[in-house]
């Protein structure tokens, strides 16, 4: 692959892949400056990157990506030349609760960030996305680049309307823009509200794991590390105008994953709860990830096994990370989300 260089603005930098991706391009592309525009929603936690903080390389603007103003004169002053675009509502949950936010930033939030880049002349706009654009599959078959585009939840319909906006600044206005849509991603720095997470910290709390409805949905599993890895590949050499799914072909039940994290902090399964399903619960994703493979050389490296035996060391180690987290706005979702639900 090759080395990246000049100055690359990603957006959405303080959040979990965001934040891995920023300290990816730091330590294996020295030629590249990194400028992180991110809003510090409860998602966003500057403690994800306060060990680049100093670095000469990385500048950290608090902005939103709906303000036009402010995002296009980060552009300018700083000189951006590529744009790696991450910053969205991220939590299905959340959506399903009130989905004003999910339209706002994901669908608004691209549309201002697309207009800025469109107006500096980027020479690359990679846009971040979802398998779950797609919608739900069956048992069998995996996802491709020209599947239509059928989203099941308000933040999936919220990332739809993000990508077919891409796509329409890439085919009206010839903006150099990508698309990447993963698989479900884990690794360190996740906040606590998705499932790998939130199952690992209830274990090591010792606290019931929420398992919806039945447990037995069916979900593709990518190391943060491999995702940032493609990320810089398709920056780097993806064709503009293009899809790449970015898959893993680790699939796992997520009953079966909750399992294992019990076994991995020495828990008994007792903690196992089932809850009551949420609405439009997709059963299965998997991604046919075979065109970056073959167009621009990418595979995953990390394997599912010791990949969640890593994250769970690192989130053990981590604690006070956590801890400051559940000791905030998350323990009010968390207890009107879950407390008292029983299938």
């Amino acid at each position: 692959m090759s080395d990246l260089s000049g100055t690359i603005l990603v957006t959405g930098g303080m959040g979990f892949i965001g934040s891995n991706f920023v300290r990816y391009l730091l330590r294996e592309h020295p030629a590249a400056r990194i400028v992180n525009l991110d809003k510090v929603t409860y998602a966003g936690n500057p403690r994800n990157l306060a060990d680049v903080a100093d670095d000469s390389r990385y500048v950290f603007v608090r902005a939103d990506v709906c303000d036009a103003h402010t995002v296009a004169e980060v552009l300018a002053a700083q000189r951006v030349d590529q744009i790696v675009h991450f910053a969205a509502e991220t939590h299905v949950d959340r959506s399903i609760l009130e989905a004003g936010d999910f339209i706002r930033t994901n669908v608004e939030g691209t549309r201002v960030v697309l207009e800025a880049a469109r107006k500096a002349g980027v020479r690359r706009f990679l846009h971040v996305s979802t398998d779950e654009v797609y919608g739900s599959l069956g048992a069998s078959g995996a996802f491709t680049e020209i599947s239509p585009l059928q989203p099941n939840s308000p933040y999936a319909a919220s990332k739809t309307g993000a990508d077919v906006l891409v796509r329409a600044y890439h085919v009206t206005y010839g903006l150099p823009a990508i698309i990447t849509r993963t698989c479900n991603n884990y690794g360190p720095y996740q906040f606590p509200e998705k499932f790998i997470p939130l199952m690992i910290v209830n274990a090591l709390r010792g606290e019931p794991l929420p398992i919806y409805g039945d447990g037995l949905y069916v979900r593709e599993w990518l190391h943060a590390e491999d995702h940032c890895r493609a990320l810089a590949t398709v920056l780097a050499a993806g064709r503009s105008g293009e899809v790449y799914n970015i898959g893993s072909g680790e699939e796992r039940v997520n009953l079966d994953v909750a399992r294992e994290i019990l076994r991995l902090t020495g828990q008994p399964e007792t903690l196992l709860t089932h809850v009551k399903d949420r609405p439009g619960h997709d059963r299965r994703y998997a991604l046919d990830h075979a065109k970056i493979r073959r167009e621009l050389g990418w595979k995953p490296e990390i394997s599912f096994a010791p990949g969640l035996r890593q994250v769970v060391e690192w989130y053990r180690q981590h604690d006070i990370w956590w801890r400051e987290i559940l000791s905030g706005e998350y323990r009010n979702y968390y207890q009107a989300h879950y407390g008292g639900q029983r299938d």
